[in-house]
C-alpha cells in the first residue's frame, strides 16, 4: 500500500532507533529530572511534534533542500546550536528556585512543549535522517509514494512518542531525590544547563 515495503522491518528499525540515546533523549532527561513529570512530558511531546514536522518536510521534499544546500544546513545548525546554548546559560544563571524544584509549580508546560519542538526542528541531522531512512522502505515510483512517506513517518513518530513519554515519566521520579535539598537543586540546575550547552556545541561541530 502506498508503495511501502518491508513495513515490519521498518517498525523494528524505528523502535531500535528511538531507543538509541541521542540529543532528544538527553534533552528530555534534563527537563524531566530538573523540572518534574509535567514539564518532562510536555518537552517529550514537543520533541515528537518536531519529528512530525520533519516527517511532513521529508514527504514533501523540503528536507532535500537541506541535503543539497550546505548553506541551509549550516544556517539551521548554527541557529539550533545557539538556541540550546541559550537554554543552557539560562539554567546555569538561574537560581534553583526558578526551576521550581522546591515548589508545586515546575514551570510552564506550553513553554516546555515549544522549546522541545524548536530544539528538534532546528536539528538538521534529523531532517537528513528522515531523507535517508524513509526512502529505503517506499517505492519512489509508486503513484502514492508521498502518502507512503507520511505513513512511515507517522509510524516513527508514534513509536518514538511512546518511548519518550516512558522516558520522561521514569526520569521525573529521580526528581524526588532533589526535593528539599536546595544545595542539590543548585547543582542540578547547573548540570542541566551544562548538558544543554554541551548539546549545542556538539550540534555546532557536527557534520552532515
Amino acid at each position: 500500500m502506498f508503495g511501502i515495503h518491508d513495513y515490519g522491518l521498518f517498525v523494528l528499525s524505528a523502535v531500535l532507533l528511538n531507543l538509541a540515546p541521542g540529543q532528544d533523549t538527553l534533552y528530555i532527561l534534563g527537563r524531566s529530572i530538573g523540572q518534574g513529570r509535567r514539564i518532562g512530558v510536555a518537552s517529550a511531546l514537543g520533541v515528537s511534534a518536531g519529528t512530525l514536522v520533519h516527517t511532513f518536510a521529508a514527504a514533501l521534499g523540503l528536507s532535500a533542500i537541506v541535503a543539497a544546500s550546505s548553506v541551509a544546513f549550516v544556517a539551521i545548525k548554527v541557529i539550533g546550536a545557539a538556541y540550546l546554548v541559550y537554554l543552557g546559560v539560562r539554567a546555569i544563571v538561574a537560581r534553583a528556585s526558578v526551576l521550581g524544584l522546591d515548589t508545586g509549580r515546575t514551570g510552564n508546560a506550553r513553554t516546555a512543549f515549544r522549546q522541545g519542538l524548536v530544539t528538534n526542528v532546528l536539528n538538521p541531522k534529523v531532517a537528513l535522517f528522515f531523507l535517508a531512512f524513509l526512502p529505503q522502505f517506499v517505492d519512489g515510483n509508486a503513484a502514492e509514494a508521498t502518502l507512503g512517506f507520511l505513513v512511515l513517518g507517522l509510524t516513527f513518530v508514534g513509536t518514538g512518542t511512546i518511548w519518550v513519554l516512558i522516558l520522561a515519566i521514569a526520569a521525573a521520579s529521580v526528581r524526588r531525590l532533589f526535593e528539599r535539598r536546595k544545595f542539590a537543586q543548585a547543582w542540578l540546575s547547573r548540570a542541566m544547563g551544562g548538558m544543554f550547552i554541551y548539546l549545542g556545541v556538539r550540534l555546532a561541530l557536527s557534520e552532515r
